[in-house]
C-alpha cells in the first residue's frame, strides 16, 4: 500500500526545507484521533542540540519538510475511545519518541528507547508510513502509551526540556549506579544535558564536580547550579590534583575531546558514561581502563515509565531546567546562538502565544 502522505486534521508549524536548517512557516496535517490517541494543543516546547544537528542533516539521516521539537508539554483536547490514563484538560507531554514494535525484549523491559524499531516524534516514520512531525507546532497526537502525565506542581515551560535533558541524565546516573547520596559525581560540559545532571546529581545527595573547557562558567556551575567544586579541563595541575576522586562522571559533549584525562579522573572501577555524540569516533585509551577496572559507557533516553518516574522527581525535588523562552520568530536567530553556545541553558519556544497561522 502506498503511503498516506495527507491526514484529515489541519495543523500549522515551522519546518526547514533543506539542509540549511532555515524554519519558517509550514502547513501540514496530523492523523485523526485514533481510540488509542491523544491530542493536544501544544504551549511549549524546547530546543534541543539535537533539532540542530538534524535540521543541518549533520547525521545524515534528515529528510524534508522537518518539523522538529521534542521536548513538547500542552493541554489536552481531545482521546480517543479506548484511552485510559488521559481526559480532556490535563496538562500532558511527549518526548523524544512516539513509537516502538512492543514485542522485542527491550518494549517488554520498559525500555521502548532501545527499541530496534522505535518511532521517533520527528524526522522518522509512523506506523502507518507517515513522517512524523515535531513539536514546533500548534497542534500533537500520540498514541497514549507515549505520552507523559504532567504534575500540576511543575511548570510547563521551565519543565519542558526535561523530556529530553533531563531523562538522560536522570536514566544515566540511575542505571550506572551513580544515584547513592554521598557519591562524588563529575559533569563534563555545562550546557542543556549538563546543568540538569549537575541539578539531578544533587538532588540524589551527590558531591558534584564540574568540568568545563571554559573557566567563565565557574560561576554558573557554582553559584547558580550549586556544584561543589569547578574543575578547567585544560589546567593540567588542577586536574592532576582530581585524580582518582570521582566514582563516576556524566560526559556531555558532543565535539571531539580527549576522554584519558577524564578517565584519570575517575576512582577505581568508576564509569565515565558518554551522553554526547561527537561527529567523529573518539579514542579510548585501554590502559587506563584495565588497570584499575574504569568503564567507558553510553546512555540515550530512557523508557515511557522511567520518563514519568523523572518527571516525578523533578516535581518532587523542584527540579526544572534554566531556560531562555522566546517567541516562535526568533527560533532562527536561536539556533545561531545555540550553535555558539550562547544560551543559559535551554531555549523553550512559547508554541501558545507566538505560533501565529499565516
Amino acid at each position: 500500500l502506498a503511503a498516506k502522505t495527507e491526514h484529515p486534521v489541519k495543523a500549522f508549524g515551522w519546518a526547514a526545507r533543506d539542509e540549511s536548517g532555515l524554519l519558517s512557516p509550514f502547513k501540514f496535517s496530523r492523523r485523526a484521533t485514533g481510540e488509542n490517541d491523544v491530542m493536544f494543543t501544544v504551549l511549549y516546547c524546547g530546543i534541543c542540540h539535537t533539532d540542530l544537528h538534524t535540521l543541518k542533516n549533520e547525521w545524515g539521516i534528515s529528510s524534508y519538510p522537518m518539523v522538529p521539537g521534542h521536548e513538547i508539554v500542552g493541554v489536552v483536547t481531545e482521546v480517543g475511545s479506548k484511552v485510559e490514563k488521559f481526559k480532556v484538560g490535563d496538562k500532558v507531554g511527549v518526548g523524544c519518541m512516539v513509537g516502538s514494535c512492543h514485542s522485542c525484549p527491550s518494549c517488554a523491559n520498559d525500555l521502548e528507547n532501545y527499541c530496534p524499531k522505535m518511532i521517533l516524534t520527528y524526522n522518522s516514520t509512523y506506523h502507518d508510513g507517515t513522517p512524523t512531525y515535531g513539536g514546533y507546532s500548534n497542534i500533537m497526537v500520540a498514541d497514549e502509551n507515549f505520552v507523559i502525565r504532567w504534575p500540576e506542581n511543575l511548570p510547563l515551560d521551565s519543565g519542558a526540556p526535561l523530556l529530553c535533558s533531563g531523562i538522560t541524565t536522570y536514566s544515566a546516573l540511575k542505571y550506572f549506579g551513580l544515584d547513592g547520596p554521598g557519591m562524588h559525581i563529575g559533569v563534563v560540559g555545562l550546557g542543556g544535558l549538563g546543568h540538569v545532571a549537575v541539578k539531578f546529581a544533587k538532588a540524589f545527595g551527590a558531591k558534584v564536580t564540574v568540568i568545563s573547557t571554559s573557566p567563565s562558567k565557574k560561576d554558573d556551575a557554582i553559584v547558580r547550579l550549586q556544584a561543589d567544586a569547578f574543575l578547567v579541563s585544560h589546567d593540567k595541575d588542577k586536574m592532576q590534583a582530581g585524580m582518582e576522586t570521582l566514582d563516576g562522571i556524566i560526559d556531555t559533549v558532543s565535539a571531539v575531546h580527549d576522554l584519558g584525562p577524564l578517565i584519570g579522573l575517575l576512582k577505581s572501577q568508576g564509569v565515565l558514561v558518554l551522553l554526547g555524540i561527537p561527529n567523529k569516533p573518539l579514542e579510548i585509551p585501554a590502559s587506563l581502563l584495565l588497570s584499575s577496572r574504569k568503564v567507558v559507557g553510553g546512555s540515550a533516553i530512557g523508557g515511557i515509565a522511567e520518563t514519568q518516574e523523572m518527571i516525578d522527581f523533578a516535581a518532587n525535588n523542584k527540579i526544572t531546567a534554566d531556560v531562555e523562552i522566546i517567541p516562535m520568530e526568533y527560533v532562527n536567530t536561536a539556533m545561531e546562538r545555540l550553535a555558539k553556545g550562547d544560551v543559559k541553558f535551554r531555549f523553550v519556544i512559547d508554541i501558545a502565544n507566538t505560533l501565529k497561522a499565516t
